[in-house]
Formats: C-alpha cells, sequence, structure tokens
C-alpha cells in the first residue's frame, strides 16, 4: 500500500459500520470489539485478545492500524508533554499535554501542517502551510497523548493550524472520540477555537457537533487586528461579531474570546473599551494569555504590572476575565509556539 496515502486508511480513523464494511467481516460484534482496542490505545494487533488469530494475522499484513509515529517528546517542568508526531508522507505536526492545578488533563491537538493563516505573533503562521491532517491523524494525536500520559479529561482544537479549514475532519474526530462503544469523551469536555472564520462559526452552530467554541480576537480594533491577523481582512469584526451573537441563539452556548497579550500593542484603555464594545450583548467569556515569546518576532511579553492593570480595566467594565498562567514555554509547547525548533 502507498504509505503516502495510509492515513486515509489508518482504523484509527474509521467507526464501527465503516471498519465492518472496509474490513469486509460477516459479524458486525467484531467491528465494535476492534474499534473499543483502538480507544483503549491499542497499537499492535496482537494485543487484541478477544478478535480470532487467524484475523489478527490477516489484518497485521494487510491493514493499517496507525498511520503515524510519535518522533520526539519533550517534557516541562511543569509537567506539560510536547510530542512531535511523523506522519506517513514525512511531514510533522505536535500535539501538547496541559494539566492544571487540579490535574485535569487536557489534549491541545492540530488539525493541519502548518497554518495558512498568518497570524503576526504565532510561531505556526510562520512555518507555512503543506496539507489538512486526515481524521485518523487527529485521533491518533489523542490516543498517543494518551499512552504517554494517561486518561485524558479534555481536548481542544487549539494546536497547528486553522479548525474551520478543516471541519469535516473536526467533526468526524468528535464523532469517533464521543463514540459511545469507543472512548465515549463528553462533547462538553471538548473545545474548537478559530481564529474567526464566520462562515465555519455558522456551520459548527447549525450542524454541529455540539462542543465548545472559543475564538482568538486578540484585538477588537479591526485596522490593529487586520495587521496582526490577516483574516480580519475576509472576516471583519461586524461580522465576526453577528457569527458569535448567531452561534450564542443558536446553541445557546457561551462563546470564549481569546486575547494574546502583546506589550504595549494592545493593551491599553482604548484596546480595553473596543473589547468592551465588542462583547456588549454576547454570551461571551474572555481569556486573557500574555504572549509566549517567539525568537525573531517583533513583540514583547506584558509584565505583570500591565496584564495586572490590563485585567483590572476589563472587569471595571464588567467583563468576565480569566488570566490564564503560561505552561509550556520551556519546550516551545505554549500558545502560539508550535512548529518553534526546541
Amino acid at each position: 500500500m502507498n504509505q503516502n496515502a495510509s492515513f486515509e486508511k489508518a482504523l484509527t480513523g474509521m467507526l464501527p459500520e465503516e471498519l465492518f464494511l472496509h474490513l469486509n467481516l460477516d459479524k458486525p460484534f467484531r467491528s465494535r470489539q476492534l474499534f473499543r482496542w483502538l480507544a483503549a490505545g491499542a497499537n499492535s494487533f496482537d494485543t487484541m485478545t478477544n478478535l480470532p488469530p487467524a484475523l489478527r494475522v490477516k489484518w497485521q499484513t494487510e491493514e493499517i492500524l496507525y498511520s503515524t509515529s510519535v518522533e520526539q517528546k519533550l517534557v516541562d517542568p511543569d509537567g506539560t508533554i510536547k510530542l512531535q508526531i511523523q506522519l506517513a508522507d514525512g511531514a510533522a505536526v505536535e500535539t501538547v499535554l496541559l494539566m492544571d492545578a487540579a490535574g485535569r488533563k487536557t489534549a491541545c491537538v492540530s488539525c493541519q501542517v502548518g497554518c495558512p493563516m498568518q497570524c503576526a505573533f504565532c510561531q505556526t503562521g510562520h512555518i507555512g502551510y503543506q496539507r489538512n491532517l486526515s481524521a485518523s491523524e487527529i485521533v491518533e494525536q489523542f490516543f498517543h497523548l494518551e499512552k504517554h500520559a494517561g486518561k485524558l479529561d479534555s481536548i481542544v482544537f487549539m494546536g497547528m493550524g486553522e479548525p474551520m479549514l478543516n471541519l469535516d475532519a473536526i467533526r468526524k474526530t468528535v464523532t469517533i472520540l464521543t463514540h459511545p462503544e469507543g472512548r465515549a469523551l463528553s462533547k462538553r469536555r471538548i473545545t474548537v477555537s478559530t481564529c474567526g472564520i464566520t462562515d465555519g462559526i455558522r456551520s459548527l452552530a447549525d450542524d454541529g457537533p455540539d462542543i465548545r467554541l472559543a475564538v482568538s480576537l486578540t484585538t477588537a480594533n479591526e485596522t490593529l487586528r487586520s495587521e496582526l491577523m490577516p483574516v480580519t481582512r475576509s472576516n471583519p469584526l461586524p461580522e465576526l461579531k453577528k457569527a458569535i451573537a448567531y452561534y450564542n441563539e443558536t446553541s445557546g452556548k457561551r462563546v470564549t474570546l481569546e486575547a494574546a497579550l502583546l506589550a504595549g500593542v494592545n493593551t491599553g484603555e482604548s484596546d480595553a473599551d473596543e473589547l468592551a464594545r465588542f462583547a456588549e450583548g454576547l454570551n461571551v467569556h474572555i481569556n486573557l494569555i500574555p504572549w509566549n515569546a517567539v525568537p525573531g518576532l517583533p513583540f514583547t511579553t506584558p509584565s505583570g504590572n500591565e496584564t495586572a492593570k490590563f485585567v483590572a480595566m476589563l472587569e471595571s467594565r464588567q467583563l468576565n476575565v480569566t488570566l490564564r498562567t503560561h505552561r509550556g514555554r520551556s519546550i516551545g509547547g505554549a500558545c502560539g509556539q508550535l512548529g518553534k525548533k526546541s
């Protein structure tokens, strides 16, 4: 089999009914058994002891269980794990295990090789774009992380790439990971983050999946945002606000607005005013993320004092704000650093 196309045939990207047809099985329960083994993290047919030996031998030579492998593992002192995942065509992506103060584990997975959005403050946007990932390549990131870190509590599509440009694969991944006969992850524990693709936000509202939405806003100043995030030129802020309002109304869910704080760029009084005006009438929560430094990019991380002042400005405008802590910075695993050579 052509290994460059193996991600299209990897069994990790199939549902029980697809496994049944693909493997030409005569008993549907066999595909469900296999699906459960995959959800449990089995990466060898030899371990699937309740399947007939003859089938396991046949599949070992004819089928592709995983199309990806872990090329490198880095561990930050704060417990963050970053895996570099080697793909069948020679490309690579990164996926990160984040752990909060309560010990909850979250998989931050990639959906594209590189990213076409070219956000000025993001490392991934500066390494170019190659292609979308298949559902199996995304699912396998989750399974690889569970193998290295134990059972995960949640997943966020916030790694390399723009999820709304690969929404079909995102939907398939969610269907696989939430399937009751498989990993059975709760949809309440799944978040997709977009830089502001309004068509994708509306599609998510109309057609699901019923998961959480985060929007990387960074600034509510149209001119500044167009400079920092070129997506603004085709998805202007008034249209983005309408799309978020539509998602609020259609899904009944709150949306998280994320802002990477850049020292002296988007942390002033006028920035707080514009953010408050953008949030007016929306059901949103604000996540502030002090910028994680990337060598060669013309920004600096705001001081603790600058950050605290901006938080106070937003709170005085009656906004719900959370200040995120830095995690995984020493291994290039923090927000905006994926693709950084560690």
